[in-house]
């Protein structure tokens, strides 16, 4: 599918993977950070456009609401740029989300895409059928100038996942059970193809969860092809026509894995690395100090209702800190209006206007020497969300929401 994307793109017959091809993009994204570098270099040019004020797309997210002076100061940045130069779409804090669940929500997206953004966790919007990668900051300046960028073609791996899920277990166990299984360069300037039995009945938002994380994988882009589930998505958000493109049936790929998942746990990143993944029960009893259920990768309304699920009539353990996140403001707002908030609430959480904020280390939940953090976010580094001496877990919803009421990690059915 990427091959055939950036082929047509590029205006060849063909792309293999090796070539270097231009080709023109889509979308060019940043955020308050990436994008204050990307607009220093951007005037260096002397330009008085861009190459298209509607293909540029300019999302507050990170540390904002602004958390400092700094802050302040990088945002100030996007929204005088985006006023100087007409950017249509860019979203203000109280109009904004989480960029990587913003933009498909608010129908930027469609299949056939080539969309580039100063954000390694581009890669999300594969899960419409879209190229999307990370690249640099001077990358996104050269894009704004001339709409254009230009990449070498990635090899393909495909896998395959069959079998049913399990109870309890999401597209966040899926990915994270594969970067277990090929580490985090298995799958290094590789397009990461997403297919078979388990993933055609995977909702939409288990999916993006799947895209978000290949970059974890060292992927330079993930994507699952589009089918009537993404239509179904598509519907009532997009308003442009748009061409799926699809894998040929004898697509040639590097490597093909095929995982039967029908008993796999839930799956657990233990630190330092996303790929140091481990089933539940071998991390059960690990005591918290901090849950986060929230970040591009799980702050979607599937995530909320799932964690809500688990907690409802419950309190979050005393020593224990629950930070709730929704990633934009239609899903605090159907969060809202479906009870889900008062669930969190009830049980105690501190629920937050969206923002990156922790899963960073940027604010609103920053650990100190010696914490111990279970979040649902996509990295767990030393020094991720705060003290290099602080731990991060990763996992999805509803493992977080339990472990919250219990104070450790624990399977959800250990609190149902």
């Amino acid at each position: 599918m990427v091959e055939k994307i950036l082929a047509s793109r590029a205006g060849n017959e063909k792309a293999s993977p090796g070539n270097l091809v231009n080709v023109p993009v889509d979308l060019a994204l940043g955020n308050d950070i990436t994008a204050p570098v990307a607009i220093k270099e951007f005037k260096r040019f002397g330009l008085a456009r861009v190459f298209d004020p509607e293909k540029i797309v300019l999302v507050p997210d990170h540390f904002t609401p602004n958390k400092d002076i700094a802050a302040a100061e990088q945002a100030l940045v996007l929204r005088r740029f985006a006023a100087q130069y007409g950017i249509k779409h860019y979203y203000e804090v109280g109009r904004m989300g989480i960029e990587h669940a913003l933009l498909p929500e608010q129908g930027l997206i469609r299949p056939g895409m080539v969309i580039i953004g100063a954000d390694s966790h581009t890669c999300t919007y594969g899960a419409l059928g879209a190229f999307a990668t990370g690249v640099g900051s001077t990358d996104l300046a050269a894009a704004m100038a001339i709409g254009e960028a230009w990449f070498k073609v990635p090899f393909t791996l495909r896998f395959e996942y069959n079998g049913s899920l399990p109870e309890w277990v999401s597209g966040k166990d899926l990915i994270l059970y594969t970067i277990g299984r090929i580490g985090v360069d298995g799958a290094r300037y590789r397009a990461m193809e997403f297919a078979g039995p388990v993933i055609e009945q995977l909702s939409m938002d288990g999916r993006l969860t799947m895209a978000n994380m290949a970059i974890e994988a060292g992927g330079k882009c993930g994507y699952v092809q589009p089918d009537n589930i993404t239509f179904e998505y598509l519907k009532g958000r997009v308003a442009e026509p748009y061409t799926a493109v699809y894998s040929d049936p004898d697509a040639s790929y590097e490597q093909i894995f095929s995982f039967d998942i029908s008993s796999i746990e839930p799956q657990i990143a233990f630190p330092p690395s996303p790929d140091n993944v481990h089933p539940v029960s071998r991390a059960a009893g690990i005591k918290l100090d901090q849950v986060v259920i929230g970040s591009c990768t799980n702050g979607r309304i599937e995530d909320l209702r799932i964690a809500a699920s688990v907690m409802k009539g419950k309190k979050v353990n005393p020593g224990v800190r629950l930070l709730v996140i929704p990633a934009t403001q239609e899903i605090y707002r159907q969060a809202l209006q479906e009870g889900l908030l008062t669930t969190f609430i009830d049980a105690e959480a501190a629920v937050s206007t969206p923002t990156c904020g922790p899963c960073l280390g940027g604010h609103m939940g920053i650990l100190a020497k010696g914490e111990k953090a279970l979040a649902t976010t996509n990295r767990n580094f030393i020094g991720r969300m705060g003290h290099p001496e602080s731990e991060v877990y990763l996992s999805n919803p509803a493992v977080a929401a339990a472990s919250a009421i219990a104070g450790a990690i624990v399977h959800p059915e250990e609190v149902i």
